[in-house]
């Protein structure tokens, strides 16, 4: 089996040591954090976020190490600005004044032009994502219509994201609802290299996006880098549940990367069952029902992700990932997904800002 190689980007919320509210400190929080990371810090939508990027390996050890490694390199910058940085899919403790946007052009015109898209109070989201390569764009495209059912399965394992502006929401993810206002959020359209292209164009042309940097689908081609990348995860405080997620892309990943160089059809499941299997992870996690994607039946969550494990055995075995994946596999099934944490640590102390504060500790955890 060919040896594909991961990435992993991670969004971060800066919050104050005080209030634990997001605040404005990323420009200084990144031209400190850089000095160390170079590049492999860098802006994002809000001046309350910061976005760290990995380079590519192919070992969960190495990538762990490179995660650690970058989000100490932040957690000490944001030290010095009295800010931490805090991996979860939405803001726990809402900003004390209105949230502003990142200066430069590209940023200016996505406010401008989608203003009815997100808000300055509570439009504030982070993901996490997984990059996986190298593909060129028509072998990309075919691994994301593989891999299409199986996207809710792992969307459910990363939700990390049930309160926003101090309530429960009710679901597990947030982010997911939220980020839904965008544009192209969600599956991705069934294409070949010359639709994609077509489609891409007619959306550009139309003004529908801004660029092809906001193709938003959760399975894309990257344009900047000869990846897929796989964008249906909330921002995860526990960096071991990351590389899970990671390994378990690139094991799917190579997984199916056989059936596409054999030329063996793809499964293809009905949008309308795929929506359904979105929406349920979103709202439900790892602690309720999903969609078998084949089949179209309720099963238990956990019992999906048993199932997403054992599809991507063949490719988590070729790089030796398996027993990693099981151990933690099995602890994450034991504490439950991230969502289902911050829920205990506000059951158990019935403050907000002890949300904050765990998700804080475990994001800057080694």
């Amino acid at each position: 089996m060919k040896i594909v190689t991961m990435g992993v980007e991670e969004e971060f919320v800066l919050v104050d040591r005080g209030t634990r509210a997001p605040v404005d400190r990323a420009p200084e929080v990144i031209a400190a954090a850089a000095v160390e990371l170079g590049e492999q810090v860098q802006r994002e939508f809000f001046n309350a976020q910061i976005e760290t990027v990995s380079r590519p390996t192919d070992s969960c050890r190495d990538l762990r190490d490179e995660l650690v490694r970058l989000r100490t390199g932040i957690g000490k910058a944001a030290a010095a600005e009295r800010c931490r940085p805090v991996a979860t899919g939405t803001v726990v403790v809402p900003p004390e004044r209105p949230m502003t946007i990142t200066d430069t052009e590209r940023y200016r015109r996505m406010a401008n032009r989608f203003a009815s898209r997100f808000s300055t109070v509570d439009g504030l989201v982070c993901g996490c994502h997984v990059h996986v390569g190298t593909f060129d764009r028509e072998l990309a495209l075919a691994l994301s219509r593989r891999m299409a059912p199986w996207l809710p399965v792992l969307q459910a394992l990363m939700t990390n994201s049930p309160f926003a502006q101090r309530r429960d929401t009710g679901f597990d993810s947030w982010r997911s609802i939220e980020y839904a206002s965008w544009p192209t959020v969600g599956p991705a359209p069934d294409l070949d290299e010359p639709q994609y292209l077509a489609h891409v164009d007619e959306l550009l042309r139309t003004g529908a996006l801004l660029d092809q940097r906001m193709i938003y689908w959760h399975a894309r081609p990257s344009e900047h880098v000869p990846t897929l990348e796989i964008r249906v995860a909330d921002a995860n405080a526990d960096v071991d549940t990351v590389v899970l997620f990671a390994a378990l892309v690139r094991g799917l990943a190579t997984t199916l990367l056989n059936d596409v160089l054999d030329d063996r059809p793809a499964q293809t499941v009905p949008l309308r069952r795929l929506l359904l299997a979105h929406e349920m992870a979103a709202r439900y996690g790892l602690s309720g029902f999903g969609i078998d994607p084949y089949t179209g039946r309720e099963r238990a969550a956990v019992e999906l992700v048993d199932r997403l494990v054992a599809r991507a055995r063949p490719g988590l075995d070729a790089v030796g990932d398996t027993q990693r994946v099981l151990r933690q596999w099995r602890s994450v099934r034991a504490l439950g997904a991230g969502a289902t944490r911050q829920r205990v640590t506000y059951r158990r102390h019935g403050r907000l800002t002890d949300v904050v504060d765990s998700l804080a500790a475990l994001t800057a955890a080694p």
